[in-house]
């Protein structure tokens, strides 16, 4: 091997080793986000209040006097302290997605980091919007839907592991499929499907979604209908935007093609 072989090796190496250590900080800076988030929501408002506001859309459908119980010997400490590390890792993902999009902006082009970032936030704005709609709207009609078909003879008293295990399903459900139109911007953008052929895709999207909505979503009406419906609508907006964003650049565009010379 001769010397210049070596030392582009050993520039190799030096730099992967780099990244490492970049990687890691970076990751204990979003670690250490979370856990300060975290301290400082154990402090106030306390994991107590938290998962009472968890739990507020479906005590407000129950009757008057009912309470949750525990099954657990340690879970009415556990599940509170889950659900406040839970909020404090959604309070900290925008930090958490700067840090990932530091890391590996540097390798990207100019174009590529013009797209990524408004994409980045987007999708963090859209989950966030998923899992409010689901807490605020879907919640409430949902659980008073349930709860109509309950018989007088049965007393509900739901379990605070199984509530939270189904709240964390479906703020997962939510969130998720309202990233639709950042899918949508992407394949269309990539040029993986042409914008004529998403708007063609529309009625098996709108099949998809309800077959989706029932899947994912508890089995009454109610919360798949406002599962799939949002749905629907993003994607139609997805479809918008990435009509827009796929035009080529009038700056960019070659120009018009015509006979030289022709004073």
């Amino acid at each position: 091997m001769s010397i210049e072989q070596q030392e582009e090796a050993l520039s190799r190496q030096e730099s992967f080793i780099s990244h490492l250590i970049e990687l890691r900080n970076r990751l204990l800076r979003s670690v250490v986000a979370v856990g300060v988030l975290f301290l400082c929501l154990m402090l106030w408002p306390g994991s107590k209040v938290i998962y009472d506001f968890l739990a507020s859309p479906l005590m407000s459908t129950l009757p008057s006097g009912t309470h949750m119980i525990a099954t657990g010997v340690v879970t009415p400490f556990f599940v509170p302290v889950k659900v406040t590390i839970l909020v404090a890792f959604v309070l900290a993902l925008p930090y958490i997605l700067y840090q990932a999009w530091a890391f590996v902006a540097p390798g990207l082009y100019a174009h590529e980091r013009r797209l990524i970032l408004p994409l980045v936030a987007g999708s963090v704005l859209l989950f966030f919007a998923g899992m409010a709609f689901c807490y605020f709207f879907v919640f409430n009609m949902a659980f008073s839907f349930i709860a109509s078909f309950a018989p007088e003879s049965v007393k509900l008293a739901p379990d605070i592991e199984q509530y939270l295990s189904f709240v964390m399903t479906m703020f997962l459900a939510f969130g998720v499929t309202f990233e639709v139109p950042v899918v949508v911007i992407l394949l269309a953008k990539m040029g993986v499907v042409s914008v004529k052929k998403l708007r063609e895709a529309r009625p098996y999207v709108i099949v998809g979604a309800f077959i989706v909505a029932a899947i994912v979503t508890p089995p009454d009406v109610v919360s798949q209908i406002m599962l799939a419906i949002p749905v629907c609508l993003l994607y139609e907006a997805g479809v918008f935007i990435a009509a827009v964003v796929s035009k080529p650049d009038p700056d960019s565009a070659p120009a018009e093609s015509g006979m030289p010379g022709n004073g």
